[in-house]
């Protein structure tokens, strides 16, 4: 479907979801005349956080603003200087007023990472995970002034691998994301030339099946072993690289040590000789030094065991569970959590 003519196109994004979309649309015909994203708040001393876009954008050349705030007169005011016919927001941070995606005739389309309506929010990937769904996606919808409610203008779906994390999933996602928002564009166009509205074009969600994907916090890694192995094993997969799935093991000595959970599998107490009554969740059922890998295999709730692979104590390198064990104490009837 071609575009009926180049666009003057505001896209508005951060981190690196948006990426991906931001090199497809310098390689497109329209024209990028700006590119909006967040401004660094640094502490002395210290080193500005990253903020892939802006570094992509100034490798293609690419004017860079970074309001404080983008709902400001100033900012609406300097938005409107652009001449834009479309905003394109991906991964961006800050929420559009209506008085701002109505700068440009075309309104505003934003790239989502995942099948909306569901997972609706700031962390769809990782939820995705978390709620075992065996297909997710990315959808471009028109922006409206209720978040990621807007029409669905074209998605893209694909299936979660059974062992994928969420950096992995994200990566290929944001790699989906790019064709398909130049796709959603040609289809705006093509509607908005045949008389139809720019807000009228795309399929309306269902809000009785929106689910919601809060943002996540570092509180949401600690695992709780009342949960099944599978539901922690998920977790293990979703919270990749931020905030990690983590425990905490009273040592020997009086000191709690935090465990980062880096590689997990689903086991199963009948593998083992398990006492009755049957162990609390979190207690350790086996600690196995392998001269390779080893494993630590820990209760968990349902009648089910999860099988840690690999692991990074708190201050130390990833390791394998063998080696952990063969310098700490923990051994089976210890207790994480």
């Amino acid at each position: 479907m071609p575009s009926v003519r180049p666009l003057r196109i505001v896209v508005m994004g951060t981190g690196p979801f948006a990426v991906p979309m931001l090199r497809e649309m310098v390689a497109s015909p329209h024209e990028i005349v700006a590119v909006i994203t967040r401004p660094d708040h640094t502490a002395p001393g210290r080193k500005a956080p990253p903020n892939p876009v802006r570094d992509a954008a100034v490798a293609a050349g690419l004017s860079v603003v970074a309001p404080e705030r983008i709902n400001t007169p100033e900012s609406i005011a300097r938005l409107r200087t652009l001449a834009a016919d479309l905003f394109v927001v991906c991964d961006y941070g800050q929420i559009l007023s209506g008085e701002v995606l109505a700068i440009p005739p075309l309104g505003g389309i934003n790239l989502h990472g995942s099948l909306l309506p569901r997972h609706r929010g700031a962390a769809p990937v990782q939820w995705a995970i978390l709620e075992g769904d065996a297909i997710t996606g990315v959808s471009v919808i028109g922006m409206t002034a209720a978040l990621d409610a807007g029409r669905v203008i074209t998605a893209r779906e694909t299936p979660i691998g059974e062992r994928e994390n969420a950096a992995e999933l994200e990566t290929r996602l944001a790699e989906i994301g790019g064709p398909a928002v130049l796709d959603a564009i040609d289809r705006l166009q093509a509607a908005v030339a045949t008389g139809h509205a720019a807000s009228e074009v795309g399929i309306p969600q269902d809000a009785n099946r929106a689910t919601r994907a809060a943002k996540l916090t570092k509180a949401d890694g600690i695992v709780d072993w009342s949960q099944s192995a599978t539901r922690i094993e998920r977790m293990r997969r979703a919270l990749e690289p931020w905030p990690r799935a983590a425990t905490f093991y009273e040592r020997g000595d009086g000191g709690r040590q935090r465990l980062v959970i880096a590689a997990a599998d689903v086991a199963f107490p009948e593998e083992f000789l398990v006492p009755e009554p049957a162990p609390a969740p979190g207690t350790v059922l086996a600690a196995e030094q392998s001269p390779d890998t080893g494993r630590i295999v820990v209760a968990c709730g349902a009648g089910s065991a999860i099988a840690i692979t690999m692991l990074v104590p708190e201050g130390k390198r990833p390791m394998t569970a063998g080696e952990f064990l063969r310098g700490s104490p923990l051994r089976p009837g210890a207790v994480l959590g």
